[in-house]
């Protein structure tokens, strides 16, 4: 998947993100000066970033277990069918599986660590906020994930999910800084676009899949196994 992708990924799915996690960025702990607010508020954002670079390692290392089985292309064809299927599913079918209830176990832990950090206004504290932030569910870092897995290496999957989190960084950055600078209007009017710019990523994915050898869009990809036992000069 192309690189440019990942941020595009981020920057508009971050405006859906300011109404899921947009309650901790807009009630982080205040600071004494204006430089340790602005600095405060730039480390929250950055540990979203860097839990999201460490995702895409992870799933980098996935999605090169996947290539050498040689299943590469289904993944992408199957995960552009995925996403394809939750845009055009209604949201009422959908929102009782991709809501937050089903990750409670995981989540109730990340929240109470979170409220525990608020009570510490050290430049720490706020870091440690974005790193935990990053961890908790949201549909857009999912879809981050899965073009990260259709990435050619582990590094390139890293670098995916880090161009992701920076395209989250200035709507998220302003939201921390000035909670009335990105009006609801504005936000609801982009996120009428989101469904078209999913479905239009997932068509990619299915094209990637399909090795058509067009430039960029659907290149042949080398999804062979690697012959085991076989040593050559």
């Amino acid at each position: 998947m192309e690189l440019w992708s990942a941020f595009a990924i981020g920057f508009f799915g971050s405006f859906h993100c300011i109404g899921m996690c947009g309650a901790i960025a807009f009630a982080l702990p205040q600071n004494s000066t204006k430089w340790k607010f602005l600095a405060g508020r730039i480390l929250y954002n950055l540990g979203r970033v860097m839990t999201y670079t460490l995702f895409g390692v992870f799933f980098g290392f996935v999605g090169q277990a996947v290539s050498l089985a040689g299943l590469q292309e289904k993944l992408s064809i199957i995960l552009g069918v995925l996403i394809l299927a939750a845009v055009l599913i209604p949201h009422k079918y959908t929102q009782n599986f991709l809501s937050i209830g089903i990750f409670a176990p995981l989540v109730q832990p990340l929240k109470k660590n979170i409220g525990r950090l608020f009570g510490n206004g050290s430049m720490l504290s706020l870091l440690s906020i974005g790193i935990l932030n990053g961890l908790l569910p949201c549909g857009f870092v999912y879809l981050g994930i899965a073009g990260s897995m259709t990435t050619e290496s582990v590094s390139s999957a890293a670098l995916y999910m880090a161009l992701f989190g920076l395209g989250t960084l200035p709507t998220m950055l302003i939201a921390s800084l000035a909670t009335n600078l990105i009006s609801m209007n504005v936000r609801n009017t982009i996120r009428k676009f989101l469904p078209v710019g999913m479905a239009t990523l997932a068509v990619l994915f299915i094209l990637r899949g399909m090795s058509l050898g067009i430039p960029y869009i659907s290149p042949k990809l080398s999804s062979t196994p690697v012959p085991q036992g076989e040593c050559h000069p």
